[in-house]
């Protein structure tokens, strides 16, 4: 297989992922934790999944975000991680056309999901500390059911323009991605065409995507933040202010390396390409790894649930 980086093609067969170049004598150690973290990541939350399934106490608004939120880390890991891996393990670089569109597709898509259901879980807890009267009347089904289907639908149309650009450019410079997986701007770049529409897209999703949803997160958590402080009792703010504020390094640590990846690849042209990449990738994996811990184990009712599981096949 050649890796060279000059052709005559105009649309190519496949691609050649790089992994992170300038590390390739590490690879074995590398994957090592992004295996464990890809282990964790698809055990933990196909165990959120069963057992809000079989715990008829767990079918509330929270524990329902919780199961699309586990639903979309699973897809969202599994895209990217495998040939990441195949990469790292068994040289495997080649990606095929029509492949490399469709992961570049399911990470934007998904990833522009999991922002719905964090700004979903954030809501639900602004109702439920800072107006837990009315959070069942607030929060029915039936509202749950049309926020995480506009959560998933934003993701499903804002982004699907994104593989239809990439398809329509001619590819004549190279096929060669420095890249452990297919990121649109980066696929985009190699085309021999003018793709400021693809980068003038991508930054309108950014503003009408994660602005809002980082805005009316920030809002949310202040005001938690100011019902934890009234609270009467110093163990019950200390137990509060612990709960929401796992969830919040959780959200940035999802939301920091997504925009600093994102920055990079427009603006940040001294930034050391293994770092950009290995950054790239953690938002992909840290937190699908990390949202069945903070927001499932940590959770009594979860973690109770759990405990009885292994009880019954202890005994």
């Amino acid at each position: 297989m050649s890796d060279s980086n000059t052709t005559d093609f105009i649309n190519p067969s496949y691609f050649i992922l790089l992994g992170i170049p300038g590390l390739e004598t590490a690879y074995i150690w590398i994957s090592i934790p992004f295996c464990t973290m890809y282990a964790i990541a698809i055990l933990g939350n196909f165990t959120i999944l069963l057992i809000v399934r079989v715990e008829p106490s767990l079918h509330v608004p929270m524990y329902y975000f919780l199961c699309m939120l586990a639903f979309i880390d699973i897809v969202l890991s599994t895209s990217t991680v495998p040939k990441m891996l195949s990469i790292f393990w068994f040289n495997s670089r080649e990606i095929d056309f029509s492949a490399c569109l469709t992961q570049l597709y399911f990470i934007h898509c998904f990833a522009v999901m999991e922002s719905g259901i964090f700004v979903a879980l954030a809501l639900d807890r602004y109702v439920a500390i800072c107006d837990p009267l009315r959070h069942s009347t607030i929060l029915t089904r039936g509202v749950v059911a049309k926020i995480g289907l506009v959560a998933l639908l934003r993701g499903f149309l804002f982004l699907l323009p994104h593989p239809f650009l990439a398809r329509r450019w001619p590819y004549c410079r190279t096929n060669v991605i420095a890249h452990t997986y297919c990121e649109h701007i980066a696929v985009v770049k190699l085309a021999c065409a003018d793709i400021r529409i693809n980068s003038y897209y991508g930054l309108l999703v950014t503003f009408l995507v994660n602005g809002p949803d980082i805005s009316f997160i920030t809002f949310s958590y202040i005001q938690i933040l100011r019902a934890i402080f009234s609270l009467p009792t110093k163990e019950a703010r200390i137990k509060t202010f612990g709960t929401c504020g796992s969830h919040l390094c959780l959200i940035l640590a999802f939301y920091i390396p997504a925009l600093f990846s994102f920055l990079t690849h427009r603006f940040g042209h001294n930034v050391p390409l293994p770092f950009h990449v290995i950054t790239a990738n953690v938002y992909l994996l840290v937190p699908p790894m990390l949202n069945p811990i903070i927001y499932g184990v940590r959770t009594k009712q979860i973690r109770d649930r759990l405990v009885m599981l292994f009880n019954h096949k202890g005994t």
